[in-house]
């Protein structure tokens, strides 16, 4: 096994846009990946590593987008090309039906900032200016509580990675948020 490419970004980006052709699907990998990053250095961690682990979150979902499948595929795929069990199962982590505990920071990070990642990037699609700039948090809280409102998002997903990583939701939306900001060139926001 190669530790060096679970820090590898430009290696993780290949396997990234080797499994995933849509768009939306990069664009929410960059954000999730911009969002754990921002985690990483707020804790002290490996950015790269954490980086990677969110980039590779979701890389199997295009192709296999059931539960069945998602993202139990990714991480064979991984395993095959040398990724190790702690690197996939912090992947498989992030979906609450695979079983697998969130224990570490890095799978509460990531959970908390998959779904949250997604609902902001909606959020700035209906805004006037189509801008991250003019997100505030209280805009956020506001949509979460529109049912009708990018409804393939879980909301409770979303409050319970924030109880879950132990943050009070509006500070972590608003980090979130600030993160993205940061990266809204690659982001497209």
């Amino acid at each position: 096994m190669n530790a060096g490419i679970m820090r590898n970004r430009d290696f993780c980006l290949s396997i990234l846009q080797e499994y995933t052709k849509s768009e939306n699907l990069l664009k929410h990998a960059y954000a999730v990946e911009t969002c754990v990053k921002a985690y990483a250095q707020k804790y002290n961690e490996d950015t790269e590593y954490w980086s990677c682990v969110a980039l590779l979150h979701d890389f199997d979902y295009e192709m296999y987008p059931t539960a069945e499948e998602h993202p139990f595929k990714g991480k064979e795929i991984l395993l095959s090309k040398g990724f190790d069990e702690d690197f996939t199962n912090t992947i498989l982590s992030h979906a609450d039906y695979t079983g697998i505990k969130r224990e570490s920071l890095l799978q509460k990070v990531l959970f908390a900032c998959d779904e949250l990642a997604g609902f902001i990037t909606a959020v700035v699609y209906v805004r006037p200016s189509k801008s991250i700039a003019e997100v505030e948090v209280k805009s956020v809280i506001k949509k979460m509580k529109d049912k009708a409102f990018a409804r393939a998002v879980s909301r409770d997903d979303i409050k319970k990675g924030a109880e879950e990583l132990g943050a009070i939701l509006e500070e972590h939306i608003q980090f979130c948020v600030d993160a993205m900001k940061l990266n809204k060139e690659m982001l497209g926001l």
